[in-house]
């Protein structure tokens, strides 16, 4: 099973490298890391999706916990959040093939962001199986190259993982 976790960490050098090594110590593999800074300058956003169990989740959570840069830390699920991703592709895209990849882009509200006579560079943000999907659909045409963010997750409605924290924790 998937799972997302969120943490505020505090934005320093050197957090990601301990995050991350937890994981590996443990031969447990990360999916999708995504780490940004916040509207708060001394905190960051971790949002990491690992497969495992709930033992997995659960140890994870309290290894992580344990660091003294991680302020905050919760399990986001589905239900309570917006997860998003962000794909940069670059198809084959010869002048009688493009009117269809342009199809394709309007129906998943894809973006050409650039345009040379035999190649396109779409972008395209949603939830992972949307950019899944987008991918199957364009791979016929040739993908020549693609970057792919992680998983950026946020919850819904008035909570927030920040309100969470304590004024002494934020320092």
């Amino acid at each position: 099973m998937q799972y997302t976790i969120s943490a505020l960490v505090a934005n320093k050098s050197g957090v990601l490298m301990r995050v991350s090594s937890l994981f590996s110590r443990r031969a447990y593999n990360i999916d999708s890391l995504s780490v940004c800074a916040t509207e708060d300058p001394t905190l960051s956003r971790m949002t990491i999706v690992l497969n495992g169990d709930d033992y997995i989740l659960e140890q994870m959570m309290k290894q992580m916990d344990k660091l003294i840069d991680v302020k905050k830390i919760i399990h986001v699920e589905a239900k309570n959040a917006i997860f998003r991703e962000l794909l940069l592709i670059k198809v084959n895209a010869p002048a009688e093939k493009r009117a269809e990849i342009y199809q394709i882009c309007q129906i998943f509200r894809a973006k050409v962001d650039d345009l040379y006579p035999t190649s396109m560079v779409i972008e395209l943000t949603g939830e992972s199986n949307k950019l899944d999907g987008f991918i199957n659909m364009v791979k016929d045409y040739g993908i020549l190259e693609m970057a792919r963010t992680g998983v950026t997750a946020i919850s819904r409605g008035d909570s927030c993982i920040k309100d969470m924290l304590d004024y002494n924790e934020r320092i």
